[in-house]
């Protein structure tokens, strides 16, 4: 992975909401669930887990949207309520971690995933990567 400069900074379409992080990202991945697809509206969602604690709102407060997701866990995901922009998530099969969609951060081109998620729901057009990080859902030791 390459290393982004740190504090690492991003926030929603509007900028009602800011977020900071103090540490590098525990992992980079691009998620291939059905909820990433319809909350992006696109084939994958590329996203970054930090550790709950590197993680901090700087300004404005996101709305709660919250479901079961693939394991029946439930997943929390947050937006702003002005713009709509979706921020991030708390899943509660990772609870320490928030997992931070790489589209809202202020400087993303440091981005390169380690590993694709959920491969198996991956649209027929998309190319997934022949490794070991291509897993068919969510890993079983998750970074926090």
């Amino acid at each position: 992975m390459t290393e982004p400069e740190l504090p690492i900074r991003g926030g929603c379409l509007c900028g009602a909401i800011r977020y900071e992080i103090s540490r590098v990202p525990a992992a980079t991945a691009v998620c291939h669930c059905r909820d990433c697809q319809r909350t992006t509206g696109s084939a994958f969602a590329p996203v970054i887990s930090v550790g709950q604690r590197s993680f901090r709102l700087t300004s404005g407060e996101p709305r709660i949207h919250e479901l079961a997701g693939d394991s029946g866990r439930r997943v929390r995901r947050f937006f702003c309520g002005d713009c709509g922009s979706p921020l991030f998530g708390r899943p509660d099969a990772m609870p320490r971690a928030v997992n931070v969609l790489v589209g809202t951060l202020d400087e993303p081109d440091w981005f390169r995933p380690e590993m694709a998620l959920f491969c198996g729901s991956a649209w027929s057009w998309v190319s997934i990567p022949d490794t070991p990080r291509a897993l068919p859902g969510m890993p079983e030791a998750v970074p926090e």
